[in-house]
């Protein structure tokens, strides 16, 4: 695999090397050691899938509060999306910042996300799935996330979502939830 770090600290593009012949490819898209050579986190505990129907389908921006932050492996394995990431460590340069990548059955490319980035992601055709591989089982409790069209965090969609979850509608602005970020930290320090 090739590894290229994005704009976001400690995101990262993971590119398949492909070997071709005439019946198709072989590529890894998986290696402990490969991402222990390159600094990163990858121990995993859980897999899932998102299956979405429509083109214009919208999920996030989710993510975990403390202490339940997952890194995670993000791949486009049917269709395409457009992935959008946003820094949310406030010690981080680039906290606040989105960055997107697209993401297609056809690359092959993986994103490496570090705990404490938010994720979501635009469908670009009908019938597309997504695969995930986390560190951290999911907690329900921590579960958190923000509007995906917050006016703070100006991420650049490529166009208008069609099909958006009624909880992902509920989700507050990013002004909102980094206050709930900082109304738990400070109850974890009492």
């Amino acid at each position: 695999m090739k590894f290229t770090e994005l704009e976001i600290p400690g995101v990262h593009l993971l590119s398949p090397e492909r070997h071709e012949d005439d019946r198709g490819y072989f590529a890894r898209s998986f290696c402990e050691r490969e991402l222990k050579d390159h600094g990163l986190p990858s121990r995993a505990v859980q897999a899932s899938v998102s299956f979405n129907h429509k083109r214009g389908t919208l999920r996030g921006i989710h993510f975990q509060w403390p202490p339940g932050q997952e890194t995670k492996l993000v791949r486009c394995s049917r269709g395409a999306i457009v992935d959008v990431v946003v820094d949310l460590r406030p010690e981080s340069r680039t906290y606040g910042r989105s960055l997107t990548c697209e993401l297609t059955d056809s690359n092959g490319c993986q994103l490496y996300l570090p705990a404490g980035v938010g994720h979501g992601f635009l469908t670009l055709r009908d019938e597309t799935e997504v695969t995930y591989m986390m560190s951290d089982f999911y907690i329900p409790d921590l579960d958190g996330g923000y509007r995906w069209d917050d006016e703070t965090l100006a991420v650049s969609w490529p166009f208008e979502p069609t099909v958006i979850s009624q909880r992902d509608r509920d989700l507050p602005s990013f002004d909102a939830a980094e206050h709930e970020r900082e109304m738990r930290r400070r109850l974890g320090d009492s």
